[in-house]
């Protein structure tokens, strides 16, 4: 039976990308899994969500994709031992990807924003449409929205330029070396309070510039957009 739930981009974030990142860095020596055996392992996690996404759904998941050229970028850098330099530009390159694809996105019938902020597992779209239609502030809203959708490209540059500085820093043994696995997991490390948390905290403000615009335009408190599950109507 076809799934008529939502997908949760969170979670798509984690089976594809944090996970098997974690595989890579952590499990793939030599007394664990092998270099090999845990690129083959981190591979199955995108493979296998995004095999379920297009036979449950019938379509391509953008995080599977992701997940997959980014793990066998780092992996095929460590099994052909080539140059670290690559590994700055492989971690600089994929949320460069992700920033012009969010701006690109723009141009579809799918902004990206739309399916990692404004989406429907976290907010009650159907509601905020009602509200804006019946003030007749939907034009406006989409104005808005198009800002948050070049606040939220930002971050993901913004990301971009940390990776490299980062990699190009921290990643200095030749690939395929236990040094190397050791830096990774050192650089993975020192992601989290100089990449992560900033660019959280920039995704944060996006997401509260939506909320803000959402007060003004469609009448609505932050509580009130939230998706609980419930159906509630506009009064």
């Amino acid at each position: 039976m076809t799934p008529t739930k939502k997908s949760n981009p969170l979670l798509e974030l984690l089976i594809n990308i944090v996970i098997p990142s974690i595989i890579l860095m952590k499990f793939s020596g030599e007394q664990d899994l092998g270099v090999v055996g845990g690129l083959l392992v981190a591979l199955a996690f995108p493979l296998g969500w995004g095999t379920f996404e297009l036979i449950g759904r019938g379509k391509i998941n953008f995080f599977s994709v992701l997940g997959l050229v980014s793990i066998l970028l780092t992996g095929g850098i460590g099994l052909l031992q080539l140059d670290t330099q690559w590994l700055a530009v492989k971690e600089a390159a994929i949320p460069a990807l992700i920033g012009l694809a969010v701006l690109v996105s723009t141009r579809t019938r799918y902004p990206l924003v739309k399916t990692l902020l404004y989406n429907p597992t976290l907010i009650d779209v159907a509601r905020v449409q009602q509200h804006l239609e019946a003030r007749g502030t939907a034009r406006d809203f989409e104005a808005r929205l198009q800002n948050a959708t070049y606040m939220l490209g930002g971050t993901f540059f913004f990301s971009s330029a940390m990776n490299y500085f980062l990699a190009t820093w921290i990643v200095t043994s030749p690939a395929g070396s236990e040094a190397f696995n050791a830096e990774l997991g050192r650089l993975t490390l020192m992601s989290y309070p100089m990449i992560a948390l900033p660019s959280m905290l920039m995704m944060m403000g996006a997401l509260y510039y939506l909320a803000r615009a959402t007060r003004e335009l469609a009448g609505l408190k932050l509580s009130e957009t939230l998706n609980t599950g419930d159906a509630q109507q506009p009064s």
